[in-house]
């Protein structure tokens, strides 16, 4: 199969961007289905952007009861703990240590 150079369309800046045979070469290896949509200063941005937003949602411990914030929405039927608890329950469920 043959890549050639194809220019794209950038869907954050409008700006047109080479999508390069190499890199498609690479899509198609990866087993990829969808062209890029942004340029690599978009994709940058965007990268840079998406690690400092981070969701929190309030709610319960199931164990304690206290009011905690946790990265996850959380699912019905599940626990969910605070970190105390969750750390507390970790060193319970510890492999014992081996002593020589």
């Amino acid at each position: 199969m043959e890549f050639l150079d194809r220019v794209l369309k950038c869907v954050d800046c409008g700006s047109e961007f080479v999508f390069t045979a190499g890199e498609q070469l690479f899509f198609h290896d990866k087993q990829f289905k969808n062209d890029p949509k942004r340029c690599k200063n978009c994709k940058a941005k965007r990268s840079r952007s998406g690690h400092s937003v981070r969701s929190e949602t309030r709610t319960n411990c199931s164990q304690c009861g206290n009011e905690t914030t946790v990265p996850f929405k959380p699912t019905q039927g599940r626990p969910v703990l605070c970190r105390h608890c969750f750390q507390s329950r970790g060193s319970l469920h510890a492999p014992p240590s081996v002593v020589n």
